[in-house]
C-alpha cells in the first residue's frame, strides 16, 4: 500500500507500571499504545473470560425469535437454515445447522449457489424449501434487505427469522417474524460488530440460555467466521475467537484437522493468522467455485476417512481458485495498461468468473490507490465485486447511486451489486462523479503503534511476548512498529526475485528483514543508505534455530531535515521521543568539534548547511544535538539567543563535563 505520510503515535511513559507487573517492556508499551496502562487493564484485556460477554436477549427481537422458534420445536417443526456462501455464512450456517439437529429438529441447510443464484434470499429456493415442509427459515449472514422475499414466503406460509450483521436502512426492513441485525438503529446490543456467525451464536446462546456452554461447544465455528469476515476484535469478539482458537487447537472436528493437515499446518500453533491465511481461503475457494456443499460437508462431518477426502477437494479447489485469479488479474491489468486514473476504477467483461473478481478488485485498488469495482457479464445482466481504498465509503456511494443499479448490499470497505448491461455507463458516471465529491484527499496514513528508539526491545523475550495480544485482526491488529534512521547492510532477492531479505544496522544492532512482494527498486535505497521502515516483529525458525525478523510493512528513505528542523527550532521544545535515539556519546561530539574546527569555527547559517556540515558517518539529527549541547556548555556562542545557526567557537574555553548538559540530561532520562 501507498502511504502519503506515518503517523507515529505519541505513547507518553506509561508503561513503568506494567513493567513492574511482570509484563515485558514491549509488551507494556504495546498494551500502552492501546489504551491499558494498569496491571488491572491488562489483565481483563489479555485474559478476559465470559464476563466480556453480552446478554444475547439484548438484540432487538431475540426474544421474538426464541419464542418463534420454542414454538416450532413444540409442535415438531421442519426448519431451514438459508446462509450466504462466504465463510463467515458457511459457518454460520453450519453452527446452526448443528445444533438444530442435535435438538432433534427435521433441519435443511441451504446456501445458494453463487453463480446461479447469487447472494440472499430468493423467492425460488424459499419455494423449493416450503415443498419439503419447511415452515421456518432461519437466515443466517444475509436477509436484511429481503423485505420482497419476505413477503411472498408469509404468502406461501413460511415465516422467517433473519439473522444478519450487515448494514441496513430503517425504511427498507423486511417484516419478518423478527429480524436480528445489530447494526439497526433501534437496536441498543452493545456489540455493533458481531459477525454473521456471531449473531447466529447469539440466537442459540438466547435459546439455551447458557451462553458459556454454548460458546464452548462452536466456538471454532464462530472463530472462523469471526476472522474471516474482518470485524473488530474486542470484547466479546475477542474472547469468543480466542476461545475457538483454543478449541481449534485441540481438534476436535475430523473435517478441521484434515483441513489443517492437508495445509500443512497440523500440529502447528493455531492462531488467527492461521485462519485467516490457510482455512479461509480454502473454505472460501468452495463458495467462489459453486462447490459451498464441500466446505459445509467438511465441517459438519463427523467420519475421519470422509473429511480426507473433502478436505484433498477443498485444496484442490482453493488452487484452481488460485490459478483464474492469476487469468483474471492478467487480464484486468492488460485492460488498465498505460492508464493512470483518478477516479475510481469500473472494469467489465463476459470473461471472468464470477466468484474470483473479488480478489482480482482487492489488487487493483491497492495497486492504483483507487476504489475498484470488477463486473462479470453474462448477456443483458452483470454481477460486481467492489473494494474500497483510503476508507472511501462503498455502501453510502452504492445508495447515492442506487438507482442505476437492480440491487446492492455489504458494508463500507467491501459490496458487490446487481446491473443491467444498459445501466453501466450511467452508474459509471455517478460513481466516479459521487467519489470527486466524497473522496479522502490524501492516502492513507501509516500509523506505527511505537518508535523504537532502544533496539534491546526487540529480543527474543520481547519479541514472544506480543503473542500474549493475540487474536489479532481488525480493532486489534498486529503491532506495527518503525525505526528512523536505520542502515541498509545488505539486500538479497528470494522467491525468485518476488520477494525481498535485507539486514539493517541500528544503533549497533543488526535486524534481518523480510519484504513480501516487492523488489529491490521498490526499496528506493541503496545499501550504506540510511532508511525508516516499518515493521511487525516476528520469531523466525530455521533449521532449529529461532531469530527476531521484522516483517516489513513499508520502507522509506531516511529524511533526516524535518527532526533537524524541530530540534534547532527551540532547545526547550524538543521532540524527545524522537530525539532520544540520537542522544550522542563522547566520540560523536569529539567529531563533531573537529568538523567545527575544520570549516573555521562556525556552525552553518541554515539547515541544508548544517546538514552538509555533518561529519561523515555522524547522522545529522545527532549532529544536531552535539550543537545544541555545545552552545548549552559555553563552548560555542549563539549569535541570536536560543539559536543554533551561525554559533561559533568560542576560543581558550575551558574543559566541560559533556554530561552537564541539560539537553543530554533529558535525552537520557528519557532513553
Amino acid at each position: 500500500m501507498n502511504y502519503s505520510k506515518w503517523k507515529i503515535t505519541d505513547r507518553g511513559d506509561n508503561s513503568a507500571a506494567l513493567c513492574q507487573a511482570g509484563y515485558t517492556p514491549l509488551l507494556a508499551e504495546m498494551l500502552c499504545v492501546r489504551g491499558i496502562s494498569t496491571p488491572e487493564e491488562a489483565q481483563q484485556f489479555l485474559s478476559g473470560g465470559a464476563e466480556t460477554l453480552c446478554e444475547p436477549l439484548g438484540l432487538k427481537d431475540m426474544d421474538k425469535a426464541v419464542a418463534r422458534i420454542k414454538a416450532a420445536f413444540e409442535k415438531g417443526e421442519s426448519i431451514a437454515v438459508y446462509g450466504d456462501y462466504d465463510v463467515d455464512g458457511i459457518t454460520s450456517t453450519c453452527l446452526l445447522t448443528d445444533w438444530l439437529i442435535g435438538r432433534g429438529v427435521k433441519c435443511y441447510p441451504y446456501i445458494p449457489d453463487r453463480i446461479e443464484e447469487g447472494y440472499g434470499l430468493n423467492c425460488a429456493a424459499i419455494k423449493a424449501l416450503r415443498d419439503k415442509g419447511v415452515s421456518l427459515v432461519i437466515t443466517v449472514d444475509c436477509g436484511i434487505t429481503a423485505s420482497e422475499e419476505v413477503e411472498y414466503a408469509k404468502g406461501i406460509g413460511v415465516d422467517l427469522i433473519i439473522t444478519d450483521h450487515h448494514e441496513c436502512r430503517e425504511q427498507t426492513l423486511p417484516k419478518a417474524a423478527a429480524v436480528i441485525d445489530p447494526k439497526q438503529d433501534a437496536c441498543t446490543y452493545p456489540n455493533k460488530d458481531l459477525a454473521g456467525v456471531g449473531v447466529a451464536l447469539k440466537l442459540v446462546c438466547a435459546v439455551e440460555g447458557d451462553s458459556e456452554a454454548v460458546i464452548k461447544k462452536y466456538a471454532d465455528f464462530a472463530a472462523i467466521g469471526t476472522v474471516a469476515d474482518v470485524v473488530p476484535l474486542t470484547g466479546e469478539n475477542r474472547y469468543i475467537v480466542r476461545e475457538g482458537l483454543k478449541y481449534i487447537d485441540e481438534t476436535v472436528r475430523p473435517g478441521i484437522a484434515a483441513l489443517l493437515r492437508e495445509a500443512g499446518m497440523e500440529n502447528k500453533k493455531v492462531s488467527s493468522s492461521t485462519i485467516g491465511f490457510t482455512l479461509a481461503p480454502r473454505l472460501n475457494a468452495a463458495g467462489r467455485l459453486g462447490c459451498v456443499s464441500v466446505a459445509g460437508k467438511l465441517l459438519l462431518t463427523r467420519d475421519e476417512a470422509e473429511a480426507n477426502l473433502l478436505a484433498t477437494e477443498l485444496c484442490e479447489l482453493n488452487r484452481r481458485r488460485q490459478a483464474l485469479e492469476t487469468d483474471i488479474w492478467e487480464d484486468a491489468s492488460r485492460m488498465m495498461s498505460g492508464q493512470n486514473p483518478e477516479t475510481p476504477i469500473v472494469l467489465a467483461s463476459e470473461k471472468w468468473h464470477q466468484g474470483v473478481i473479488g480478489i482480482a478488485a482487492s489488487k487493483l485498488a491497492e495497486q492504483y490507490s483507487l476504489p475498484t469495482i470488477m463486473i462479470c457479464l453474462d448477456g443483458e445482466k452483470g454481477k460486481g465485486s467492489c473494494r474500497s481504498y483510503a476508507g472511501f465509503n462503498l455502501f453510502d456511494a452504492l445508495s447515492a447511486c442506487a438507482e442505476h443499479l437492480e440491487g446492492f448490499g455489504g458494508h463500507a470497505l467491501a459490496a458487490g451489486l446487481n446491473i443491467k448491461k444498459e445501466k453501466l455507463e450511467g452508474f459509471c458516471q455517478a460513481f466516479r462523479k459521487y467519489y470527486l465529491e466524497n473522496k479522502n484527499l490524501e492516502l492513507p496514513t501509516l500509523n506505527c503503534d511505537l518508535e523504537v528508539i532502544n533496539p534491546s526491545l526487540l529480543d527474543m523475550d520481547g519479541v514472544e511476548s506480543l503473542n500474549r495480544l493475540e487474536p489479532f485482526g481488525s480493532g486489534n491488529p498486529k503491532p506495527v512498529m518503525c525505526i528512523s534512521g536505520a542502515k541498509l547492510d545488505k539486500v538479497t532477492p528470494i522467491g525468485g526475485g518476488r520477494h525481498l531479505r535485507f539486514i539493517v544496522n541500528f544503533r549497533g544492532e543488526s535486524f534481518e528483514c523480510v519484504y513480501f512482494s516487492h523488489t529491490e527498486a521498490d526499496l528506493n535505497a541503496n545499501v550504506g543508505d540510511r532508511i525508516d521502515i516499518a515493521f511487525t516483529p516476528q520469531i523466525n525458525e530455521f533449521r532449529y534455530r529461532s531469530t527476531v525478523q521484522l516483517q516489513i510493512v513499508a520502507v522509506r528513505r531516511h529524511d533526516p531535515k524535518p527532526l533537524c528542523m524541530k530540534m534547532l527550532g527551540h532547545s526547550s521544545q524538543l521532540p524527545l521521543r524522537e530525539a532520544a535515539a540520537y542522544c550522542p556519546d563522547r566520540g560523536a561530539f569529539v567529531r563533531a568539534w573537529r568538523k567545527l574546527q575544520a570549516a573555521g569555527g562556525a556552525v552553518a547559517a541554515d539547515i541544508d548547511g548544517i546538514i552538509r556540515q555533518c561529519p561523515k558517518g555522524l547522522e545529522p539529527e545527532r549532529f544536531c544535538i552535539c550543537l545544541i549541547a555545545l552552545c548549552e556548555l559555553g563552548l560555542l556562542h549563539r549569535l541570536k539567543p536560543d539559536s543554533v545557526f551561525g554559533a561559533k567557537i568560542v576560543s581558550g574555553s575551558s574543559k566541560v563535563n559533556l554530561e552537564d548538559s541539560p539537553i543530554i540530561k533529558r535525552l537520557k532520562a528519557r532513553y
